[in-house]
């Protein structure tokens, strides 16, 4: 494929910042697990029997390869076939060095008319965090390090447990198991048809796990205004630390509302795309608990600047993990605040990954391996690989 295919600029148009020739992106390739789980997971909107794992791998000119990850319920194709068909021609024969420049090209492609926030801002992402796997690799160093991020353990929070298509008993059971494995933090999922029922799921929970356990719930979207009005009061009884996602991702005001007359915190961000979008949502004191996830956003580049965003307003920041902490677990401790560091931990898709995250006591150990975790295992390839989804770019083509 020609390099100015579809009037996108090829990097021989425009003027490169100078690097090392080794750093010179020769090809690039993407392709998609899909990752089995135990068991079939739900919230309110989705039932999920395996998680999906879009991957571009970008190869440079010494041989070095930075793996760029995503995490979707559905469309892996989707993702691939940008980077595959718009992507690729800008970024072969650029240097990977130039990190805040190749995000600013991609954003601006032609691409920009029709995805300045989903598939298209999420295969930025992956990219993205490819050419920052490859920076911290060529800096030997895992990722953490090279962004000035502090060295000590980092708390988790479980997610894996409070899933909403499990019984009540099921769910005690569960959390009781993660609580006796050294979890501190849990989430429970809610949003049924009838909040009554989420009320009875909390308050058994809470009287299951004690008052030292810290809780938080996460409605995925599924309540309106006046059905998260009815159960803020039970939250506020139970103690419930945040609530995730109440009400349409979009729906400003109504977050601003909860958050003002409520007593608990807000949390949002899972599906807001940019840094703009969270920006309108601090500057309306709608949220206070800041969920940027890194696959949703454009990378580490854009995550970063809406974590030191949310920082300088004194707001918690604690990633959504779409890439199962993967990516994540170096970015959080990175910026300034005095709240301390906190991620999620859902375990799906720890066999995909040549070097697992390690958690003690609901602690996680910062990576040691240069780079930022997310090269893929050949064994894990070689069993989950989604056939048809993907493609190769080179300086061939």
């Amino acid at each position: 494929m020609p390099p100015d295919v579809l009037g996108l600029l090829s990097p021989s148009q425009v003027d490169l910042a100078p690097g090392d020739d080794g750093a010179v992106i020769t090809s690039i390739e993407t392709y998609a697990l899909s990752v089995p789980l135990t068991q079939t997971l739900a919230d309110s909107t989705a039932s999920l029997k395996a998680w999906t794992v879009p991957v571009v791998e970008i190869r440079t000119a010494d041989g070095t390869v930075g793996t760029g990850i995503s995490g979707v319920h559905c469309g892996p194709e989707l993702l691939c076939h940008v980077i595959d068909r718009y992507y690729a021609p800008a970024l072969i024969g650029a240097s990977s060095e130039d990190i805040l420049g190749t995000w600013k090209r991609l954003y601006w492609l032609p691409t920009h008319w029709i995805g300045r926030s989903g598939v298209v801002h999420m295969a930025l992402s992956m990219v993205d965090i490819a050419l920052w796997d490859l920076a911290a690799q060529r800096a030997n160093v895992p990722l953490w390090r090279l962004l000035g991020g502090m060295a000590d353990a980092i708390e988790t929070y479980n997610t894996d447990g409070g899933w909403l298509n499990l019984s009540v008993a099921e769910v005690v059971r569960d959390l009781n198991s993660l609580v006796d494995r050294g979890w501190r933090r849990v989430k429970v999922k809610v949003g049924k048809p009838d909040w009554r029922e989420d009320a009875q799921r909390v308050r058994a929970v809470r009287q299951a796990v004690g008052g030292d356990i810290t809780l938080m719930c996460d409605a995925n979207q599924r309540w309106d205004l006046a059905t998260a009005n009815r159960i803020l009061p039970v939250l506020g009884e139970v103690g419930m630390d945040w609530l995730e996602e109440p009400v349409h991702a979009d729906n400003l005001h109504a977050h601003r509302q909860l958050q003002q007359t409520g007593t608990l915190d807000i949390a949002a961000g899972e599906s807001l795309y940019s840094y703009h979008a969270f920006a309108s949502f601090i500057a309306a004191d709608a949220l206070r608990v800041v969920q940027a996830d890194v696959t949703r956003v454009g990378g580490v580049t854009e995550w970063m600047q809406i974590a030191n965003h949310a920082a300088a307003n004194d707001l918690r920041v604690v990633p959504h993990a779409g890439d199962m902490m993967q990516v994540h677990q170096h970015l959080v401790g990175t910026v300034l605040t005095e709240s301390p560091p906190l991620v999620e931990f859902i375990p799906w898709t720890q066999d995909a990954f040549e070097h697992r995250s390690v958690v003690h006591d609901g602690f996680l150990e910062r990576p040691q391996t240069p780079g930022a975790s997310t090269a893929i295992a050949t064994q894990a390839r070689e069993k989950w690989q989604i056939k048809g989804v993907g493609g190769i770019a080179d300086r061939a083509q």
